[in-house]
């Protein structure tokens, strides 16, 4: 049961990360603004498929993650 809880915790403290990061992410001005973007308005419907945003926040988390690692071994 140790472990359960542990990993109970753990999956809280990423939520609330997570809850955070939507919360602030309106505030950034230059995501979902990128070029390579795609937005589409029509005049019933919206379709917004942000490349270039996953693709940046996709390497910084790789870089952060890596970063972890490499200090993590020394």
């Amino acid at each position: 049961m140790f472990h359960l809880g542990k990993m109970l915790i753990f999956l809280g403290v990423v939520l609330i990360a997570a809850g955070a990061a939507v919360m602030v992410a309106p505030r950034i001005p230059f995501l979902g603004k990128l070029p390579g973007d795609i937005h589409i308005k029509k005049d019933h419907y919206e379709i917004s498929i942000p490349l270039a945003t996953g693709l940046l926040l996709s390497a910084a988390a790789s870089g952060l993650f890596w970063l972890i690692r490499f200090i993590g071994k020394k």
